[in-house]
């Protein structure tokens, strides 16, 4: 299986993509966010095919257009959760409606870019459209690989710089804001990592079934330790074993999908933390 470059490729890549997911999720799903990171897997879609229709390379798509909607999603909501009964938290009233809002706005727009990449693209377009909505991770280049495993790595060090403050936000945002801790700051720039871990997993997984790989790990995580950090770690390391073990699956199964192969793991890992827990 490692003597083919793609699935070393893939492997590389969807290791580190996998490990920012899980962690990253495992905050989506503290704060009651999962809304927002689906709203955010369906902004890859016309991010990537705008880029297309301009010509650009589509991750630069990906990632303008999720970042900027992950930021634009925290400064229309509230930004920061309102702690709840047992210490909780969930997304506000607030929050929902401007996910919401925005997207409505965005599933229009990716009509429209697809809609006006098919008149020049003499069919590349249902093709780019595919790719964008179930991923290629098999189609990666070493350098594509590499590129993907970096950013995956960089957003992996921002969740832990931020890991402290973000959590106690969470949990107390009121004593967090006395006690000098930017809450709003955090929660539209969380929002913003958010939307470049959308971006970064469109390319493994698929805009469609991202949701799965950012939110099924963590939630099992949440459901097998109540320690944060222990959590995260728990979280990435459910995301790298669904990722890892998903392609290997696929390999072994070729009329599977890797993206559809990589979910039904990290399902089947919440499905067992669920009936243990």
């Amino acid at each position: 299986m490692l003597s083919h470059e793609f699935m070393r490729n893939a492997l590389l890549a969807g290791s580190f993509v996998a490990l920012a997911c899980g962690m990253c999720g495992w905050f989506v799903v503290l704060r009651g966010q999962v809304f927002a990171g689906d709203a955010l897997s369906h902004v890859a879609f016309p991010g990537a095919l705008a880029a297309a229709a301009a010509g650009v390379d589509q991750r630069v798509g990906l990632f303008a257009a999720t970042v900027a909607v992950g930021g634009g999603i925290g400064l229309l909501g509230r930004g920061v959760l309102v702690a709840r009964g047992g210490g909780g938290g969930g997304s506000t009233p607030a929050d929902d409606t401007a996910i919401g809002i925005v997207f409505t706005f965005i599933l229009g727009l990716g009509l429209f870019f697809l809609t006006l990449f098919s008149i020049g693209s003499a069919g590349g377009a249902g093709i780019q459209a595919a790719h964008t909505l179930f991923g290629s991770i098999f189609g990666l280049g070493a350098g594509e690989a590499r590129l993907a495993a970096m950013i995956g790595l960089a957003i992996v060090l921002l969740v832990l710089l931020i890991g402290r403050p973000l959590l106690f936000a969470t949990l107390a945002p009121e004593v967090a804001a006395a006690r000098g801790v930017p809450t709003r700051m955090l929660g539209v720039g969380f929002l913003a990592l958010v939307g470049m871990v959308a971006a970064e997993a469109t390319q493994a997984v698929g805009a469609l079934l991202l949701l799965g790989l950012l939110a099924a790990p963590a939630a099992a995580a949440h459901r097998v330790t109540g320690r944060p950090f222990a959590g995260v770690l728990l979280a990435g390391a459910f995301a790298v074993g669904a990722m890892v073990a998903g392609l290997m699956l696929a390999y072994a199964v070729p009329w599977l999908p890797p993206s559809t192969a990589v979910i039904a793991v990290a399902m089947a890992i919440y499905g067992v933390s669920a009936i243990r827990s």
